[in-house]
């Protein structure tokens, strides 16, 4: 699959003067409550309503979507609003049964993603279609397998492709319910700057006071699009309540985003954006080399430990470490988060030097 101008299309053509906005309940649960939510949303910067119908949970026993049911109700939110419609699919019968009941965008779910088995039964069933479907990032931060499962969908004759960047999972302590791994999603964009790309800031988040401001770092970055949950009494949500919004809290974030322009013409600007790059570019390389030093201390502490039968990792001494870099960190205005990713990529790395040393 390869970067074409025409990845854009479906979105180009519906002629946007502000990002693409898909909004709507985590999950249908009643007839009143899906209705209720569309129309305070139709006369706003909605462009498709979404509402999960099958709700893939991490353990059985929670609500796990209404089912089919819930696709008359989409249908009736288009008749009574004019809203295109969208939902989640995970299997051939969730496609068959989204297509009959005329689903305008169909989305593949992060778990779904993960498996190329899934995949490739979603493309089959999907073959040909020129509904607009988009894919979700897996749940580990993999930009292959993403890739993978979107060429799948290429190969069967899917047009009208997209993604979806809502994070991903992590054992570590975070403030996010999936970190957002911004470079991943940087470097899916060089590799496809033409296909759109869309943010769910609610599920990278899991908490709505976040929304707004990983929304923002979206826009910042160029997404073409959020996807945002969205529920008239979101505290009494049956799935994910605390990362849902109200209408009323969307218009306004909408309004309040701010939308900036990729560049600048203007000569000044060229040349003071140049100047601060060149200095980035220099103060990049002295990180490159002190990384190599540090590197090359890490061999004589591997070559040192070798003569002595000693263990490569120092439990205490890293602990030390970590402890005395987060502080560092700190006082120059670097987050914890920053410091301990990092300082682990620095150490493993270490590790890997040392290793190579003790075992040859």
């Amino acid at each position: 699959m390869e970067n074409t101008k025409e990845m854009r299309t479906w979105l180009d053509d519906m002629k946007l003067d502000h990002p693409l906005v898909i909004a709507g309940p985590c999950s249908a649960e009643t007839e009143e409550q899906v209705l209720k939510i569309a129309h305070e949303l139709k006369d706003t910067d909605v462009n498709y309503y979404r509402a999960g119908i099958w709700k893939p949970r991490t353990r059985p026993g929670n609500f796990e979507g209404v089912g089919a049911l819930g696709l008359k109700w989409l249908q009736k939110v288009k008749e009574e609003t004019g809203m295109k419609t969208c939902t989640e699919v995970a299997n051939r019968n969730h496609v068959e049964l989204a297509l009959e009941h005329d689903v305008d965008l169909l989305w593949i779910g992060a778990r779904s993603t993960v498996s190329p088995f899934i995949m490739q039964e979603l493309a089959d069933a999907l073959a040909g279609t020129d509904k607009v479907v988009l894919v979700k990032n897996p749940v580990n931060p993999d930009l292959a397998l993403w890739l993978g499962g979107i060429e799948r969908l290429h190969t069967a004759g899917i047009k009208n492709l997209g993604a979806i960047h809502r994070g991903f999972s992590t054992y570590e302590k975070s403030k996010y319910r999936n970190i957002p791994e911004w470079q991943l999603a940087i470097e899916f964009q060089n590799k496809f700057p033409d296909l759109p790309l869309i943010n769910d800031p609610s599920h990278i988040t899991g908490k709505r006071d976040m929304v707004f401001d990983v929304s923002q770092t979206a826009l910042d970055l160029n997404f073409d699009g959020l996807m945002i949950e969205t529920h008239t009494d979101p505290d009494k949500a049956w799935s994910d309540a605390a990362q849902q919004v109200t209408p009323s809290t969307l218009v306004q974030m909408m309004k309040d985003l701010k939308i900036r322009k990729e560049s600048d013409p203007e000569a000044e600007y060229n040349a003071e954006l140049n100047n601060l790059r060149a200095q980035i570019d220099v103060v990049d390389n002295q990180i490159i080399d002190l990384l190599g030093k540090r590197m090359k201390v890490a061999d004589g502490i591997g070559t040192l430990k070798k003569q002595k039968n000693v263990a490569v990792l120092q439990s205490k001494r890293w602990n030390e470490i970590l402890g005395k870099m987060v502080l560092e960190g700190e006082e120059r205005g670097l987050s914890e988060e920053f410091i301990l990713r990092m300082f682990k990529a620095i150490h493993q790395e270490s590790i890997n030097h040392q290793e190579k040393i003790i075992n040859h």
